[in-house]
């Protein structure tokens, strides 16, 4: 297994980080891809993928803090972060219409120059969309963002949304809100292809169910993945084996 987003590097895992990260190796978590939610964050996933062989980072900022970007020195900045080869993509960036944190001009000025960086280092893109589906998608066209590719994580839209993503040539990713009554994720993931779906945590956040509540955490993943294997009716090790090897392609990791 594969975790393709974590954030490791926030404080809810200060007092523990090292005993995590070795209780997903002991779960069968391959691998672990920690992402950058602003330039102190990237730095800090970068910090980690250098001191554990078995985390990679990826490195940019989130829409959140779209406000604070700086067109004029900022993908520069980025790009010498992520010249690193434990860096495999950029993000997460994106839009987000829900918490709206930032303004939506800036957040559209800060996800195209992130593609611009993606594309210049030739690495793909995690990208982050609540509520703004319509733009995102256009910004990812109008950007030719396919020349890159990249996932959209956790991701939250209807069926037809999925199939859009999948037939642009992204990858969606599903993690505990698979495992959620009432959700929509398990409609999506039933409608695109095995070999186009990413397993995820998001943790700490979205702790799947049936330990919804309590602090997610890479090895936790192995749910995410049960309840894949479920909804697609096949056998987790094949899942296990589908997602690991998709998730190996995009972001080039060491097969």
């Amino acid at each position: 297994m594969i975790d393709t987003h974590a954030h490791l590097d926030f404080d809810q895992f200060d007092k523990d980080r090292e005993s995590v990260i070795s209780q997903a190796t002991v779960a069968g978590v391959e691998l672990i891809v920690n992402i950058g939610t602003d330039f102190r964050s990237s730095a800090i996933s970068l910090a980690l993928a250098e001191a554990y062989a078995n985390i990679y980072a990826v490195v940019g900022l989130h829409p959140h803090d779209s406000k604070v970007w700086d067109s004029k020195t900022d993908p520069a900045r980025l790009e010498k972060l992520a010249d690193h080869p434990k860096v495999v993509a950029i993000g997460e960036c994106g839009l987000d219409y829900y918490r709206n944190y930032s303004p939506h001009p800036d957040q559209k000025r800060a996800f195209a120059d992130q593609i611009a960086v993606a594309r210049n280092m030739k690495l793909p893109l995690v990208i982050h969309n609540r509520d703004a589906f319509p733009d995102t998608f256009d910004i990812l066209l109008k950007n030719s963002a396919h020349k890159v590719g990249g996932v959209m994580h956790c991701f939250a839209g209807d069926v037809e949304q999925a199939r859009q993503i999948v037939d642009y040539g992204f990858y969606i990713s599903v993690g505990g809100r698979l495992t959620y009554k009432n959700s929509a994720d398990p409609a999506n993931a039933a409608a695109v292809p095995l070999e186009k779906i990413l397993l995820e945590t998001d943790c700490p956040f979205l702790t799947p169910a049936p330990l919804r509540g309590k602090r997610n955490h890479p090895a936790l993943v192995a749910l995410v993945r049960a309840k894949l294997a479920e909804i697609k009716q096949l056998d987790e090790d094949e899942v296990d084996d589908v997602t690991t090897a998709a998730a190996k392609k995009l972001f080039g990791l060491p097969r």
